[in-house]
């Protein structure tokens, strides 16, 4: 991994944040995807006022799908949609990648589904 020094990361003001659309959001359902490339997870969660929304996640090497059901991720919902191989994403499910695979970003406490990060 790269160790990045703060002054190496371009600075963003306070409108550019704003701009990115991250939100909390209730897993609903997981199916395979054996189509992708490396494994991963069709994933399917509740947004709340932003309606339920579907991704691919390439988070199989550290969560099964029972696991996910019912957990609060987040999302970042104004990226535009992107097709991977027979399926159609429409929102990045955030995480951060270690050795072992992505860890899956989740709030520590139970949040409105759509609720927008601050």
């Amino acid at each position: 991994m790269n160790d990045l020094v703060v002054e190496d990361v371009h600075a963003i003001g306070w409108d550019d944040f704003q701009k990115v659309l991250i939100v909390a959001g209730t897993v609903v359902r997981v199916e395979p995807f054996p189509e992708a490339r490396r494994p991963a997870w069709k994933v399917w969660v509740d947004f709340g006022p932003y309606g339920e929304k579907k991704t691919s996640a390439q988070i199989a090497h550290l969560y099964q799908p029972q696991h996910l059901i019912g957990r609060q991720i987040v999302g970042i919902l104004n990226f535009p949609e992107k097709q991977i191989g027979p399926f159609r994403s429409q929102f990045l499910l955030t995480g951060f990648h270690t050795d072992e695979g992505v860890v899956v970003t989740t709030v520590e406490r139970p949040v409105p589904n759509g609720a927008r990060m601050a």
